[in-house]
């Protein structure tokens, strides 16, 4: 029996001590006074009863009553009924509450009661005061405490005639059954009546309707989300405007989580003075007024549900592991069914009568129900798990969560792992894993419905009729008498709290309180104790575990044959068959990645295993040793219950005899693994052991079995009955044993236990313990000292050693103090796991002491053992390792290392490891590293048996490493390994190897160092270019090269010391430089200032005079720079030549200029430089400042048909903070000197586009006249800039942007309107301006600039354009664009790296992975931005602009674009030569910085790799890829290029400048030096003399047009990742050194089969592997090889390739003329569809229907002469595709050429049309073969057909009557036929077509 109440207690409101806004609540009276024994009195009742804090109330408001739960200290829950009404407040109660609402600190409360403000005060007749009648219990009754506490506020309104002394006593004094589902009827003496009904189990939750209502406010989702996270221990808290919904809605959660007991703080409702509880750091469930939400939000780890408005929000740094699948789904849809029962139906035509709705008691209990059997499903034979560890006296069980994980298949789950290791279920455990308890409905559930709950899944009407039987239980066990529900309680009339009460709640006599209280009292005193008797049983288990959700079964359908595998080779090995287990093993180490093998292997073994010993001969246990470790490599360490439990007595069974008395176990060969080093695999196997010797202990003699046969809890639990049936029944009987039996039982399994803990101490040291002493690498993981994860964890014996750590260099040298350190971090290891399992076991404290004194003893007999053991396994003979393989070296490579042998592991591509592309596991391989000069080189034959004999090689220059980085080897061969190494390319290679042992770890830091010193050579001579060939060392500079060729050595050296001369002349006679301020930089300039390009100051003779003045040596100098590629190519273009007077043709508009011929204007740029014809040298020192690195703009090229100009230089300088400074501080003649110089730089590009043939003859336009009077003003035209923002926000703050990085330029010229043309730069960003980008990357609109062009677009960096104010001019036009940087391109090729070539295997393998890392690496993007912008530069070129590219330094991404742009327009730099010539030019000349960029020297290692030149390469990669016949040369050439320019073989891609070479005396030694055998040393002589042997560089489909321009797509989508980057041949390494790579070797004659037999040619491929181009090679190769071998056998001198293939097209040419005319048409004539040749046109949907909108467009037809050339050759190479004929053939009425005008302002463009009557339409394509319609007219719109004129642009050789026009609805199409009588034939046949309409 318990009592109903134990305290009453009446608090009122009172004035705060400290005088703050508030009140606080006074005990007025409390009863009894004096506290229970049993129970003292809960403290802060008074916060708990008003939790808003206590206030007076302008108005009565009506009572209201809530139950608040306080916990004290022993975790006893008070349940705190609260009745609260308002009576008139007295005057001392006012005046307080007056003078704090004068202090201003009042405010109003979202409650709804007002709280005083100081601006209205109330009359004192209306304010209230609050009063609480509080009840305290330990029950938790709410509806009896409601019934009660208004009873007694009734009597007190009411005035009822009964005395409140005697209610309340007897209400104190009230009893009533705990448990067991009596009932009690109760009254309190004011003629009233309450039932109280106890449930019939006390362990099953009381909830009333709460669960049901908190699912009514949340919904599904929310709870299941608050109830997985109230399992895994998250903070949740619930915020309602109602105090009894806070309760209702924190007792509904916790009855959810039955049959676990939510042990953390529980406070339902939390008072406002208590709110920093909510910041505590431990688990929470708390309500909250609603009124406090503002003081929740900043918390940022709880979960906030809202009760009233139905939300859950999760804070983001919270993860809340959801249900396992398919628990989650399943539970969703029952809870979903319960609550909404007719959602089932809502579908069925003909649906049933409804079906009534449960109650919200009787739903409230199917809720429950749910979750109960979702708690079944859950825990599910967890019965099994658990450990008895001792039963007497009191049982001792432990739960092995690792067991139960596995077994269910849910090792990986989050939420289960969680929750079992949560305080929740460590209660769980102690409570119900008792074996002999009373049970209740979830012990039932959980043994005896599981089968039931299995087949009822899939049918949702029975799990809902299961359902609601559990839920007819508990609605039972809560009301075990609903017919008897006979309450009588008196309640006070409606609204009666309005009434004025008669009188305020009286004092009550405490006295007669007291006396019944004490009456009672001695009444139950006599009474004999009501005690209930508990019936205990034993706990049934139930059926052994199931996984959650099986495994499907196709992923292991042939596990079967995997067993037999296995079983196989391990009967071949004892019964010493060993080359059979040798074939076997490969397949056996891969079967053993599944779990089912793993345990097959385990259970063979122990068949083998003889009275706990299994001695093996070496071969034996070498191969056992093997399988488990490879067992064991994939355990985690949460994998105890698997298959490291099984092998744990095996590791100590199977040994081999080395010497008489020295046996080695194989525990000493399987020690790296995580798992022996994880306490709680230890104490998992310790229980389980000490479980099977408990149980062995009590069973009957007939069934004991010998408790030698260790095999774990899994045989244990097999036999009846199992140790928990054992010790139930143990319990059972203990009462009745006698007190010494009692003790004897005790003793015994005491000892037991102590005896297993001696036992485990052996078994520890012998798995930690290495077996070399020396080497403590291993303690430091096994004592916690390591990070587990790094271990490598599955390393494998060898006979030699048996070793099983790594080496570590030991620095103390005595072996001693090293043994002391492994052995005491055992000792300490073992100590901590004894120390805890014994404590927990009940060991007594003397034998716990005895067990400490005995560890350290233990290990150190063990190391003295192992010593012996290490000895003799060194004396065994080594196993037989591979021949290593030399590899085969270039001419001058030397070798720095010789091989040291590691094994090649496999990397993330599969290719190599017969991944799932299948072909053979190549990787890994064991060989030898071999390091070169020149090369890293591995050489090695697969470690798989069944590949075969196949040589693997794996190399690359060490000038391309990377990134070198140490790994941790994981990888299962033959020998131990020592540490491992990951070396990458930029020439994407990778070696990721693991050393052997016999390496040390001395040999492999001497690799690293010496590897690191060929990388990083102090200077260029290092490097294998210059150390190749040459006698002298690489670290001395060498005598011997210096005397070869002493003339022009010297030469180099005089001149660059005139160059220095003359530049230190320079900057001591100018004037400093420094640019004008910001308040000069608009003025006109300085009235003494000529306006002509003139200087202010003396200049150098030396760099102005032409060449009568030059020294011999400087003209010998010059000699040799007219020789250069930049020279050839500008004589070449017409850009100017350099006669013997250097004198200058005035009619050029360009001329050749000397003046940095010295290298004294800029360094990297070449000596010899293109300008204007009307710049002075002199000028041309001073432009230069206003550049970066003084790079001035210079032409590169000139377009031959537009004779626009493309020019190159670095960006302007920048205005940096100093650069102002400088600028305001400068004195007054610096400031003119600084506008001079700005305004020559003006004058400069004035003179550029003066230059320019288009615009030399506009009136006026090149003068310079007026610039001295342009003043900043509205009237001040300045260079037009089109920006990538929005225009017309640009235009707005024109006039208030200050002047930018571009202000000084200054142009004469008429303004334009903002909205002239659209902006260029638009188009750069594929911005939106008048149309969508086409969906190929083309333009977005062909209208994208004005009819009236500029002359010179000048792209510069858009950060450098920034304040520069756009105005339309027409001399020259800003496009700023945005580039990306030299670091950006750094990030981004670091990641292709490691898309392409990953380190380690994907997480997903697929190509998912490797698409999103290449998409993350954005090189694609960047390829893609070079492209756009140089078809831009090219488009602009071609229509007669030029361009001047300006952009970052001007050595990298100008470089790019200006190649680019080159190439595209210029089909001359598409041959071999042409393309030498670019690079030699643009890259080599132009000063890009090959050796910085490439970091080939020590000074540039912090700067790593970009690879500028690499992305140019892949863009040319890409436009080769689109335009296949326009290329003279393969894309082998490109690759071939892409790898020596980083591999430092040869001189040409080293060193920064020309200057730099000159300085080294590079550029002109090869002419002087040239001498018998010496190795290339230029990579262009290379492949020349490589073209003379093999066609490997030529392109056979090389069939270019004349003056073709291409233009190609450069969206991503049509980029392709460059086969450079993933390809690999394994058989040769990479096959850029020509020298090295092999064909197919031929067998020799005497191993040839008899010629009889059909012999046959195939051999097999293998990707990755071969290398297919040369295995398989194209059919010309083919043949021009055949016709070599046929010459050889002939004995005639073969042919060279390229004359035999040049007489071939020759042939095919006569071939293709059989009249002798017509166009020449090559071997494979240009019949590529044209669509793909001329890009320049796409099809756009314009606003008023289909228009054909023609892009600017190089379109060489610009008379009829050109094209009908052109329709001649497409006539007569569309002979060879008759047979491929369109989709529409058969609609073609008639069809012809046709020139077709565009839209407004659009060019003449020639079409291939065809007239179809059945469509009744005009289609138009850009060519006969085309089959993509670009375009329809139909017929029906058609209004007149009628002869035209022709207007501007259109074919000048064409007859007036040649053109005619259809009108349409839409539009006027103008037309223009070859001739007039074609043309007459059209309008025929389509007013023919219109008549038959």
């Amino acid at each position: 029996m318990a009592r109903l109440a134990d305290y009453f207690v009446l608090v009122a409101f009172g004035p705060h001590p400290r005088g703050s806004g508030e009140g606080q609540g006074q005990i007025l009276q409390r009863f009894p006074e004096k506290d229970w024994e049993d129970n003292p009195f809960p403290q802060g009742i008074e916060l708990f009863c008003q939790p808003s804090g206590w206030q007076l109330c302008p108005e009565r408001s009506p009572p209201t009553f809530f139950v608040a739960v306080l916990t004290d200290i022993n975790s006893e829950r008070h349940y705190c009924a609260c009745l609260t009404f308002w009576e008139p407040a007295e005057p001392t109660q006012e005046a307080a509450s007056a003078e704090d609402a004068a202090d201003g600190e009042e405010e109003l409360e979202d409650g709804g009661r007002m709280r005083l403000s100081p601006s209205a005060p109330a009359p004192a007749s209306q304010l209230f005061a609050p009063k609480t009648l509080v009840l305290v219990s330990r029950l938790d009754h709410t509806e009896v405490f409601r019934n009660s506490l208004g009873l007694i506020y009734t009597v007190h309104v009411e005035g009822l005639d009964v005395s409140l002394e005697s209610v309340i006593g007897n209400l104190l004094t009230c009893t009533i059954p705990l448990a067991g589902g009596s009932q009690r009827t109760i009254s309190l003496g004011a003629g009233d009546r309450q039932v109280i009904q106890t449930p019939l189990t006390d362990s099953l939750p009381v909830s009333c309707c709460s669960v049901a209502l908190l699912f009514r406010q949340l919904g599904i989702t929310n709870v299941l989300c608050l109830f997985c996270a109230a399992l895994t221990e998250h903070k949740i808290l619930f915020l309602s405007r109602s105090y009894q919904r806070l309760a209702d809605a924190c007792r509904g959660l916790l009855a959810l989580l039955f049959p676990l007991r939510y042990s953390f703080t529980y406070v339902p409702i939390l008072p406002a003075q208590l709110l920093e509880v909510l910041s505590t750091p431990t688990p929470f469930v708390i309500g909250v007024h609603a009124a406090f939400q503002a003081e929740t939000q900043e918390l940022l780890d709880v979960i906030i549900a809202d009760l009233d408005g139905g939300t859950v929000t999760v804070p983001e740094c919270v993860h809340i592991p959801p249900l396992p699948e398919p628990l989650q789904s399943q539970t969703h849809s029952v809870l979903s069914t319960v609550l909404d029962p007719e959602l089932e139906l809502a579908d069925l035509a003909f649906p049933p009568p409804t079906v009534p709705a449960s109650s919200l008691k009787m739903q409230d209990k199917e809720l429950r129900a749910v979750f109960l059997r979702l708690f079944a499903q859950l825990l599910q034979g967890y019965r099994w798990c658990l450990h008895i560890v001792r039963i007497h006296p009191e049982p001792v069980i432990r739960f092995h969560k690792a067991a139960f994980l596995g077994q269910r298949g849910l090792v990986e789950d989050d939420f289960l792992m969680k929750v079992l290791e949560g305080m929740a279920f460590a209660g769980f455990v102690s409570e119900r894993g008792v074996p002999y308890r009373a049970t209740d409905l979830f012990d039932e559930l959980v043994a005896h419905e599981v089968a039931r709950m299995r087949a009822d899944e899939s049918h949702p009407q029975r799990v809902l009729r299961h359902v609601k039987e559990l839920a007819e239980q508990l609605y039972k066990n809560e009301n075990p008498y609903p017919a008897v529900a006979m309450h009588k309680v008196q309640r006070p009339a409606e609204a009666s709290h309005l009434r004025r009460a008669p009188r305020p709640f009286p004092r009550l006599d405490e006295g007669t309180v007291q006396w019944i209280v004490d009456q009672a009292m001695a009444k139950m005193q006599g009474a004999p104790p009501a005690v209930r008797a508990e019936r205990r049983s034993t706990v049934p288990s139930g059926p052994p575990m199931t996984a959650i959700l099986e495994r499907s079964s196709g992923l292991h359908a042939n596990s079967a044959r995997r067993l037999e595998v296995v079983r196989n080779c391990i009967s071949y090995v004892f019964e010493g068959k060993m080359l059979e287990a040798k074939k076997l093993l490969p397949a056996v180490l891969r079967a053993l990645k599944g779990r089912a093998a793993r345990r097959c292997l385990t259970q063979e073994l122990h068949l083998h295993v003889q009275q706990n010993r299994a001695v093996l001969d070496h071969q034996q246990f070498d191969f056992v040793v093997r399988m488990m470790n490879c067992c064991l490599q994939d355990c985690t360490s949460a994998d105890e219950h698997g298959i490291a439990a099984a092998l744990l007595p095996l590791v100590t069974a199977f040994c081999r005899k080395l010497s008489p008395g020295v046996t080695q176990f194989a525990y000493s060969c399987v020690q790296e693994h995580v798992v022996w080093s994880t306490p709680q695999f230890w104490e998992a196997m310790f229980y389980g052991d000490v479980q099977t010797h408990v149980r062995a202990l009590y069973l009957e003699p007939p069934e004991d079995r010998p408790p030698t046969q260790q095999v774990g809890e899994a045989l244990a639990q097999e036999e009846p009955p199992s140790a928990l049936d054992v010790a139930s029944e143990q319990r059972r009987l203990w009462p009745t044993l006698s007190r010494a039996k009692q003790q004897e039982l005790v003793q015994k399994e005491e000892s037991t236990v102590f005896s297993q803990a001696i036992h485990y101490a052996s078994r520890m040291s012998y798995l930690l313990l290495p077996l070399d002493a020396s080497k403590s690498r291993l303690l430091r993981e096994r004592a916690g000292l390591g990070d587990p994860e790094s271990a490598s964890n599955s390393l494998v014996t060898n006979s030699m050693a048996g070793s099983v750590a790594e080496s570590y260099d030991t620095e103390s040298g005595f072996e001693d103090a090293e043994t002391s350190d492994v052995a005491g971090a055992v000792v300490r290891f073992i100590n901590r796991f004894v120390d805890k399992v014994c404590t927990e076991s009940g060991v007594t404290s003397d034998h716990l002491k005895g067990l400490h004194v005995m560890v350290p003893d233990i290990v150190q007999m063990h190391i003295e053992t192992l010593e012996a053991v290490h000895r003799e396994s060194r004396r065994l003979p080594p196993i037989q390792k591979p021949k290593l393989l030399r590899p085969r070296l270039l001419p001058g490579e030397e070798c720095v290392l010789d091989g040291l042998r590691v094994y090649l592991l496999p990397d993330g591509r599969e290719e190599g490891a017969g991944g799932s592309a299948g072909g053979p596991a190549l990787l890994p391989a064991e060989g030898a590293v071999f390091l070169t000069t020149y090369r890293v080189i591995f050489t090695g034959m697969p470690t798989d048996p069944l590949v075969g004999e196949q040589v693997v090689v794996r190399a690359f220059p060490v000038a391309a490493l990377t990134k070198e980085k140490r790994i941790s080897v994981q990888t299962h061969v033959d020998q131990f390994l020592q540490d491992g190494l990951q070396l990458r390319a930029c020439t994407f290679q990778l070696l990721r190897m693991a050393f052997d042992e016999e390496v040390g770890s001395e040999g492999a830091e001497l690799f690293r160092k010496q590897l690191h010193r060929l990388r990083y050579p102090p200077d260029i001579k290092g490097t294998f270019a210059f150390a190749s060939g040459a006698t002298h060392t690489p670290g001395r500079p060498g005598r011997a090269a210096k005397d070869k060729g002493p003339s022009l050595r010297t030469l180099s050296r005089n001149l660059m010391k005139n160059a220095k001369r003359t530049i230190g002349r320079q900057h001591i006679t100018r004037k400093k430089y420094s640019p004008p301020s910001w308040e000069h930089r608009g003025q006109p300039p300085a009235e003494d200032q000529e306006d002509e390009i003139a200087v202010s100051e003396e200049a150098e003779p030396s760099t102005l005079t032409p060449s009568a003045g030059l020294k011999p040596a400087d003209r010998l100098t010059l000699s040799s720079l007219v020789e250069r590629a930049c020279c050839r190519d500008y004589q070449r273009l017409g850009l100017g030549t350099l006669g013997s007077s250097l004198s200058r043709a005035k009619s050029e508009p360009f001329r050749v200029s000397p003046v940095n011929r010295m290298y004294a204007i800029c360094r990297s740029y070449p000596g010899l430089l293109i300008v204007p014809q009307s710049v002075q040298d002199n000028a041309l020192q001073r432009v230069s400042r206003c550049y970066r690195q003084n790079r001035f703009p210079v032409v590169c090229w000139r377009s031959g048909r537009s004779k626009a100009v493309l020019l190159r230089s670095g960006g302007l300088h920048g205005k940096g903070v100093v650069g102002l400074f400088k600028a305001q501080n400068a004195p007054s003649p610096g400031q003119s000197q600084a506008d001079s110089s700005s305004l020559e730089q003006e004058k400069y590009l004035q003179a550029v586009v003066s230059a320019m043939p288009r615009y030399a003859d506009a009136s006026g336009r090149n003068t310079l006249s007026g610039f001295s009077s342009a003043h900043l003003g509205s009237h001040a035209p300045r260079a037009r800039v089109t920006t990538l923002s929005n225009p017309m926000a640009a235009s707005a703050s024109r006039w208030t942007a200050p002047r930018g990085k571009w202000g000084s330029i200054r142009v004469s010229g008429r303004s334009g309107g903002p909205g002239v043309g659209v902006d260029v730069g638009s188009r750069l960003a594929g911005r939106d301006v008048l149309g969508p980008p086409q969906p190929n990357g083309a333009p977005p609109d062909s209208g994208f600039l004005r009819p009236q062009r500029a002359a010179l677009y000048i792209i510069g960096d858009k950060a450098q354009l920034k304040g520069v104010r756009p105005d339309p001019l027409q001399q020259w036009e800003l496009v700023p664009i945005e580039v990306f940087e030299a670091r950006q391109v750094k990030a981004s090729f670091k990641k292709l790296l490691k898309a392409c070539v990953p380190g380690c295997p994907a997480a997903e393998p697929g190509p998912a992975s490797y698409l999103r890392s290449l998409e993350d690496s954005e090189w694609l993007t960047q390829i893609h931005k070079l492209l756009q912008v140089s078809v831009l530069v090219v488009e602009l070129l071609d229509s007669g602009s030029s361009v001047l590219v300006s952009l970052e330094d001007g050595w990298d991404i100008t470089t790019q674009v200006v190649s680019l742009v080159q190439l595209l327009s210029d089909p001359f730099y598409r041959t071999l030569e042409g393309f030498r010539l670019l690079v030699e030019k643009e890259w080599l000349s132009f000063g890009h910085r090959f050796s910085h960029r490439g970091a080939h020297m020590l000074a540039g290692q912090s700067s790593g790799v970009v690879p500028i030149f690499l992305q140019f390469l892949d863009c040319v990669h890409q436009v080769h890829l689109q335009f296949p016949m326009e290329f003279e040369f393969s894309q082998f050439y490109l690759k071939f290029l892409s790898y020596h320019h980083a591999s430092r073989r040869f001189r040409t891609f080293l060193l920064d400048s020309d200057y730099e070479r000159i300085e080294l005396g590079l550029l002109y030694e090869e002419k002087g030096e040239r001498r018998g055998q010496q190795a290339c040393r230029s990579v262009w002589e290379h492949v020349d003399r490589l073209s003379k042997k093999t066609p490997v560089f030529y392109n056979y489909m090389y069939a270019p047009e004349d003056a073709e321009v291409l233009r190609p797509y450069s969206n991503v989508s049509n980029l392709k990742v460059w086969d450079f980057y993933t390809e690999e041949t394994l058989a040769e390494g990479p096959p850029y050194d020509w020298e090295l790579a092999r064909g197919p070797p031929e067998p020799p004659e005497e191993e040839r089969p008899d010629s009889s037999a059909p012999q046959s040619r195939r051999r097999v491929v293998w990707p990755c592997y071969d290398s297919r181009p040369r295995a398989q090679p194209d059919a010309i190769s083919r043949l021009l090889e055949e016709l070599q071998r046929l010459e050889t056998e002939l004995g005639r001198p073969p042919e060279r390739w390229k004359d035999t293939w040049d007489r071939v097209k020759a042939a095919q040419r006569l071939e293709g003329r059989p009249d002798g005319r017509g166009t020449p048409g090559s071997l494979l004539a240009s019949t590529v569809p044209h669509h793909r040749r001329s890009l320049g046109v796409y099809l756009q949907e314009g606003p008023a229907g289909s228009t054909l909108s023609l892009s600017l467009d190089s379109d060489q037809s610009g008379g009829s002469s050109a094209s009908s050339s052109r329709q001649a050759a497409r006539r007569s190479t569309s002979a060879l595709y008759s047979q491929f004929q369109t989709a529409e053939s058969e609609n073609r009425s008639y069809e012809g050429t046709l020139y077709k005008k565009g839209a407004f302002m659009k060019p003449w463009k020639a079409r291939w049309f065809v007239l179809d009557k059945t469509k009744h339409q005009l289609r138009y394509y850009d060519h006969r073969v085309d089959t993509e319609c670009k375009g329809v007219i139909d017929l029906a719109e058609v209004e007149a057909v009628a002869p035209g004129a022709p207007t501007m642009g259109a074919p000048k050789t064409v007859g007036e009557k040649a053109f005619f026009d259809v009108k349409t609805t839409r539009r006027v199409y103008n037309f223009c036929a070859q001739d007039a009588a074609s043309a007459q034939q059209w309008v025929d046949r389509i007013q023919g077509c219109l008549s038959d309409a």
